[in-house]
């Protein structure tokens, strides 16, 4: 299976979650990941939705199904090499007194993780980067009691000269300061 990325452009309006989603249920589609954020131009949102799919014909329908919403401004899917995207992990680790030391050398150095609070008897550690980095992180970690794991949808930007929103229609948009 191969890795898509689309990237939607909205405006900013509600229920046009369950619209855009509902086209994946129907063609059923499993999302693996959704990101939504407002962009840096004022009342448009950005959708980051990946998808693992054999057929690219298919999923090019489903770019174009996603176009005929009328909020949508813009859609574009990639593969991974047309894009740079990453994703963040919070993991919440026991540290009780007594219990095995934290290696906060090899955290830094080795999986370029950061440890983000530190308390009494927990910390919390960030890594960002793609799903194996994370997940290889994840492995290291399992010598520790791992309380709580979360992780991000992917956020991305495309390997172009120009930002994505530059491809929206024309019109008179306030950008944020």
């Amino acid at each position: 299976m191969t890795t898509y990325t689309i990237c939607v452009f909205t405006s900013n309006t509600i229920g046009l979650l369950n619209r855009i989603t509902i086209i994946f249920t129907r063609r059923r589609i499993n999302i693996e990941s959704l990101t939504v954020s407002e962009t840096e131009r004022t009342g448009v949102s950005r959708f980051t939705i990946v998808i693992k799919h054999e057929s690219r014909e298919e999923v090019e329908k489903l770019v174009r199904q996603i176009r005929k919403i009328v909020e949508v401004l813009a859609v574009f899917g990639y593969l991974n090499d047309e894009i740079v995207f990453n994703e963040i992990a919070l993991f919440k680790l026991s540290t009780p007194l007594g219990g095995p030391p934290l290696d906060v050398e090899t955290i830094n150095k080795q999986f370029k993780a950061w440890v983000v609070y530190w308390g009494l008897d927990y910390v919390v550690i960030e890594k960002t980067g793609n799903e194996q980095e994370i997940f290889a992180f994840f492995e290291y970690l399992r010598q520790y009691e791992i309380l709580e794991f979360v992780r991000s949808g992917r956020v991305a930007v495309g390997k172009t000269e120009k930002g994505l929103v530059e491809y929206l229609p024309e019109a008179e948009w306030a950008y944020y300061l």
